[in-house]
């Protein structure tokens, strides 16, 4: 069977390419720190020597809008184009042609069907930066065979957080029956929370601090029921109007399980917390160093992080 070697999850920041390859007076006065904890990241998906990559994101209105926005969608192709022209204007952010594992997306494909989520597929997706984001960060060689996972977190209605979390239950079990000897890492991205063209977009940090610190402990301590007890599209539209991105979070916790993250960092920007977290789901002696010698380079936390305990919430 499959091995699934590591869980990451984090934030997605177009700018990030843009700002550390900036060396112009006006390079950003974060920048040095954010290319710091972004490296130090990359480590935990190194370490975990994955052969192929199950990455969940979500398009921007790129491709999709109000005339078919699928609510669930996966990618099926042996090639997949990626980067939108607006992207590379506004983002600078590069064109890649990433290869596909179309044997791994056609089993979960039908697994998920058999699971009782009917998802579309497309043989023509183009990839948007939810997914190159974190091929930027986390795998900047862009040198191994994707299987791209897009959900609804932009259209209503949406999806509820309980149906991202039983997603990611199950794919976790549809990963783990693969009749493969492939090593696979899921990653995927989303949002803390977000205001986007609104009148909090702008502030020192993001929108809801306390929002913030909070899912930064249900999610590295595997809290669902709290997660499941406080968030709805209600609370998280109070947050930010772009915070609903939360979601794609949960699911890659679902795909971890109901465990503590092994590896755990955050940054405050001008409008928004950073955040990665990296889970193990076979723990070794050999990923434990590796996350700690990460950690002990970026400022990170190797395990959970408390709002309060951590002073996370200031």
């Amino acid at each position: 069977m499959a091995d699934l070697t590591a869980v990451l999850a984090s934030t997605h920041h177009p700018f990030y390419l843009k700002a550390t390859t900036d060396h112009s007076e006006q390079r950003m006065p974060q920048a040095d720190e954010w290319q710091r904890k972004v490296e130090a990241y990359r480590q935990t998906l190194t370490a975990a020597e994955p052969d192929v990559l199950v990455m969940v994101g979500a398009d921007h209105f790129h491709q999709f809008f109000l005339d078919n926005y699928p609510t669930f969608l996966i990618g099926k192709q042996e090639k997949y184009d990626a980067t939108f022209y607006n992207e590379e204007r506004e983002f600078g952010i590069p064109k890649y042609l990433l290869d596909g594992d179309v044997d791994l997306s056609n089993f979960l494909h039908q697994g998920l069907l058999d699971a009782g989520f009917d998802f579309s597929f497309s043989h023509e997706l183009k990839i948007d930066h939810s997914i190159v984001c974190p091929i930027i960060t986390v795998r900047p060689d862009a040198d191994l065979p994707i299987v791209p996972i897009y959900t609804n977190i932009f259209a209503p209605p949406l999806p509820s957080p309980k149906r991202f979390w039983d997603l990611g239950r199950a794919i976790r079990k549809i990963i783990d029956a693969y009749p493969s000897e492939k090593k696979i890492a899921a990653i995927g991205t989303g949002h803390l929370s977000l205001e986007l063209g609104g009148p909090r977009m702008f502030g020192e940090h993001g929108p809801d601090p306390d929002f913030d610190a909070k899912a930064i402990e249900w999610l590295s301590t595997g809290n669902i029921e709290a997660i499941l007890d406080n968030v709805t599209h209600e609370s998280m539209a109070g947050a930010g109007n772009a915070t609903h991105g939360f979601m794609d979070l949960i699911l890659m916790m679902g795909i971890a399980g109901p465990e503590e993250a092994d590896y755990v960092d955050q940054l405050d920007l001008f409008h928004t917390r950073e955040m990665y977290m990296t889970w193990y789901p076979q723990k070794s002696d050999k990923l434990a160093e590796a996350a700690a010698t990460a950690a002990a380079s970026s400022g990170a936390t190797v395990g959970p992080v408390y709002a309060e305990k951590d002073g996370a919430s200031a």
